[in-house]
């Protein structure tokens, strides 16, 4: 009778596949388990559509918004426009009784805001030119420098600059700032600097866009140096180590291995905060002077065209008086457009057309 034998590998083998077959039939059944649950939810394409609509809709808003804004100056501005054309932007008319220069006469509806786009870009220069190296420089401490016990409350203190409303600041400009503009640094840029013309001593008031041109510049510190710090922040450790390898100095170091490579988002942060010089309001109406001229002068009283807008626009005499009022609004709009194209162009400049590498 011949012997029959079962090995213990053929078992387990035997053992796995009845396994495996068990384990087929549960996971089929889980599956289909599954299917039928998302089956019982319905279709979910239509959400996924309605879900789709509405995100491209949310993103085609921001277009519409600007169209709209765009417009209602448009629009509003036609009889400006089509009485004064584009020379609203760089003529001046004759005062028919002494035969000088002027630029606002609402009595007889003759408007041009050439002193207007001037006290803006003046005072905006100003400000860039104050708030720029004193905002690289906190930005190069904070990150470079400073100890870390003194890191955190100096840095809460400068972006805290940022909450602070444009009216505080009119008011500490004009109780505080322009007070000592007045008394101690007008004077000694009359003695140092009036032979060139930018600084006489004809309005002793203090007023004007020197002092506009320092609040904004106050005003615009913390966005350029918390953008600046960001950027800066991002720039690699092995870089900085890089650089100090090859027996560099730390000023060395902060030049070649961090501001070159964070050039772009410098840029960007003085653009911004340009922008918020352009459109800033309440502080710069408060101490710029309020006066349609143009003047040599950094001390002379001035305007710009978001203060003349704020101070008239309710108190328009004539339907002529506030449709040059909103073409001031579209000018402010040109000039921010051509801004941002100008700031496109210093970007191409540093870049030369190639973006920021870390090398």
């Amino acid at each position: 009778m011949s012997e029959i034998r079962i090995s213990q590998a053929q078992i387990q083998s035997d053992s796995d596949m009845a396994g495996g077959e068990s384990g087929a039939q549960t996971a089929e059944h889980e599956v289909s388990a599954v299917r039928k649950f998302l089956m019982a939810r319905g279709n979910s394409a239509i959400a996924d559509r309605v879900f789709h609509g509405l995100m491209v809709l949310c993103a085609l808003s921001i277009f519409l918004i600007v169209a709209l804004i765009l417009w209602l100056l448009i629009a509003r501005s036609q009889l400006s426009w089509h009485t004064f054309g584009l020379k609203f932007f760089y003529r001046s008319f004759a005062n028919p009784e002494t035969g000088q220069s002027m630029y606002w006469d609402p009595v007889n509806d003759r408007f041009s805001a050439v002193p207007f786009v001037y006290g803006t870009l003046v005072t905006s220069f100003l400000a860039l030119l104050f708030a720029v190296p004193l905002a690289v420089g906190v930005a190069v401490f904070l990150t470079e420098m400073c100890p870390r016990w003194l890191r955190g409350p100096l840095a809460f203190l400068t972006e805290l600059l940022a909450a602070i409303p444009s009216v505080i600041y009119g008011l500490w400009a004009i109780f505080v700032l322009v007070p000592l503009l007045r008394e101690h640094v007008n004077p000694v840029l009359i003695g140092a600097l009036g032979w060139t013309g930018l600084f006489d001593n004809q309005n002793p008031t203090g007023l004007g866009f020197f002092a506009s041109g320092v609040i904004l510049a106050i005003m615009i510190l913390p966005i350029v140096s918390s953008l600046t710090r960001e950027v800066m922040t991002a720039v690699p450790h092995s870089q900085r180590e890089a650089v100090l390898a090859l027996g560099a100095t730390r000023w060395e170091m902060i030049r070649m291995g961090v501001l070159r490579n964070a050039r772009i988002g410098i840029v960007g942060a003085i653009i911004l905060g340009l922008g918020r010089a352009l459109g800033e309001t309440m502080a710069v109406t408060m101490v710029i002077g309020n006066t349609a001229e143009v003047h040599r002068s950094l001390l002379a009283n001035g305007s710009s065209m978001a203060a003349v807008i704020a101070n008239e626009f309710t108190e328009a005499v004539s339907d002529m008086h506030l449709s040059a009022l909103i073409e001031i609004g579209l000018a402010l709009f040109i000039v921010t457009v051509i801004v941002n194209a100008f700031a496109q162009l210093m970007v191409w400049a540093v870049t030369r057309g190639t973006p920021s590498q870390v090398r």
